[in-house]
């Protein structure tokens, strides 16, 4: 992996992990602004200009690729990077999950 990506993406804020998260199924900004809002209960909300300041920052990282435009709609999907990516903040996570319940 590399290692300049990895040490900016980790540890991840919210908005990236959600945004790589939701690209596990083709996506585009807005559909994934709505899914972000319904799992976490309304409780996060991605501004447009944070989603599409990330979308294209991820781009350029290749952690996300372009797959096809729809409507005027940029459709998006993650990498193999940003699954890798995404898999060691999943592991983070659970870890701090872990440690705070007293778990080793």
């Amino acid at each position: 992996m590399n290692e300049k990506i990895k040490k900016l993406y980790n540890p991840m804020t919210e908005t990236a992990f959600y945004i790589l998260f939701c690209l596990k199924e083709e996506m585009h900004g807005y559909n994934i602004g709505q899914k972000v809002k319904k799992m976490t209960g309304g409780e996060i909300a991605i501004s447009p200009g944070t989603m599409y300041g990330s979308l294209s920052k991820m781009e350029k990282d290749g952690l996300i690729r372009f797959v096809r435009e729809e409507a005027k709609r940029k459709i998006y999907i993650i990498t193999e990077l940003g699954n890798e990516i995404l898999d060691t903040e999943l592991k983070r996570i659970e870890r701090l999950y872990r440690n705070s319940k007293g778990e080793e």
